[in-house]
């Protein structure tokens, strides 16, 4: 039997403030070398399926680059599936930017049935997780199932901003309500969903036709499905699984990689995460530097007498001479100078810092501090915590040596479109 995989990975991504500034959810670094889909990707290969459509829609330029052809992923296929971008498009009707989800599957629902698969798998391009799709799409095959839905239990102070759901002893979901402010379970739908072809496209039908709709699975189509009586069933998932919607679960995802042994290992053999990567030559570590439980890529440059501690940095990092880094992500060719200090942090590509700077708090209350894309900070500068730099910030957009929390700071003229 075939099974189609269908990613969505038209995010905005608005929560995670100046990341997705100038590129979409999915295709935000991560974990030093990867992109955020990478992971959904891997999972995909990994569990034996090689026809896979990205949905893109909100800045895709860093995706589609980033995906090329789908050679890294063994995606680079024409006559038993690959990967192939679609994007929203005009056409004379029925067709616009994605309203929803759903609307999203369903505009390009003609590509979708092309050589016409038993199942549609149904991902978000922007978890970070490893999961073996095949046991789900068997236990939706010997439960006989129209619609199975991955879930995970939650912490109950989190479950309100998951789809919550109820369960009959035999799986069979008996209730599902989106993101309640009381939550009556701690069951959440990891928004990964195995369907029948012939029942997708009745329940995207249903819902297309429906002025009152807002075209979401997990707002529209998965409750009136279980209004109809539809066989809909939760797939127990309980390996590692986080949704990095916001900058606070970006950070944390990235100190759960730094735990020993860490919940999800990126170095298993058995379950590689594929990704394209840059040619950098290997990591440098000049004399005295003290270098603590931390992730370091290629190209990554740590001289005389730096320190680095729980910290995770990416490809052509510099931390210069007598530089600090702490509880902190460095993202492509960050550069910080001597004497710099940088404490529960998060900086974009190619951003500096300047020397003898401050940047952040080791004050867990205090909240991050995020730098932008090809932002720089002054030497000498104070950046308290809970502050926003946005992309493209140099020195002369400064009030002054001191930027107190809570402030943002926005370029003054014209910032880069790359």
């Amino acid at each position: 039997m075939k099974t189609r995989a269908v990613i969505m990975a038209g995010g905005e991504g608005s929560r995670l403030s100046v990341l997705t500034v100038k590129r979409t959810k999915p295709a935000v670094p991560f974990a030093g070398k990867y992109r955020i889909i990478d992971f959904t990707l891997s999972n995909c290969v990994n569990s034996g399926i090689f026809d896979v459509m990205i949905l893109a829609q909100y800045r895709p330029h860093s995706l589609i680059e980033h995906i090329g052809a789908g050679g890294p992923w063994d995606l680079n296929r024409d006559f038993t599936g690959g990967v192939r971008m679609y994007t929203p498009y005009k056409a004379r009707a029925g067709a616009d930017w994605y309203e929803g989800t759903a609307d999203a599957v369903q505009q390009n629902y003609a590509f979708i049935k092309q050589s016409q698969p038993d199942q549609v798998l149904i991902l978000s391009g922007d978890h970070v997780y490893a999961m073996d799709y095949d046991a789900m799409i068997t236990f939706h095959r010997d439960h006989a199932a129209e619609l199975t839905m991955a879930t995970i239990r939650v912490p109950q102070s989190e479950a309100s901003r998951f789809g919550i759901l109820g369960v009959e002893s035999d799986y069979r979901v008996s209730s599902f309500v989106e993101k309640p402010s009381r939550p009556p379970s701690d069951l959440a739908n990891m928004g990964v969903y195995v369907f029948n072809l012939d029942a997708l496209d009745r329940a995207l039908w249903d819902d297309h036709q429906r002025s009152d709709s807002s075209h979401d699975f997990g707002k529209d189509l998965i409750p009136r499905m279980l209004q109809k009586k539809r066989r809909v069933y939760a797939y127990p998932y309980t390996g590692y699984w986080v949704d990095v919607g916001t900058i606070e679960s970006y950070w944390q995802a990235h100190m759960d990689l730094l735990d020993n042994p860490p919940p999800l290992d990126l170095s298993d053999r058995g379950w590689v995460i594929h990704t394209r990567t840059e040619e950098r030559p290997p990591v440098r570590v000049a004399t005295n530097t003290n270098i603590l439980n931390s992730m370091l890529s290629d190209g990554c440059v740590i001289e005389t007498g730096a320190q680095i501690n729980c910290s995770v940095l990416s490809p052509g990092v510099v931390v210069r001479t007598g530089a600090v880094v702490r509880n902190s992500i460095l993202l492509t060719d960050v550069v910080i100078e001597a004497g710099a200090v940088v404490e529960r942090a998060i900086i974009d590509k190619r951003s500096r810092v300047g020397q003898g700077a401050r940047v952040g708090s080791a004050d867990e209350k205090s909240g991050l501090t995020v730098i932008g894309k090809n932002s720089q900070v002054p030497p000498g500068t104070t950046i308290e915590a809970g502050v926003t730099i946005a992309t493209d910030v140099i020195d002369s957009d400064y009030p002054g040596l001191r930027v107190k929390s809570g402030q943002t700071i926005q370029t003054k003229r014209q910032p880069y479109e790359i």
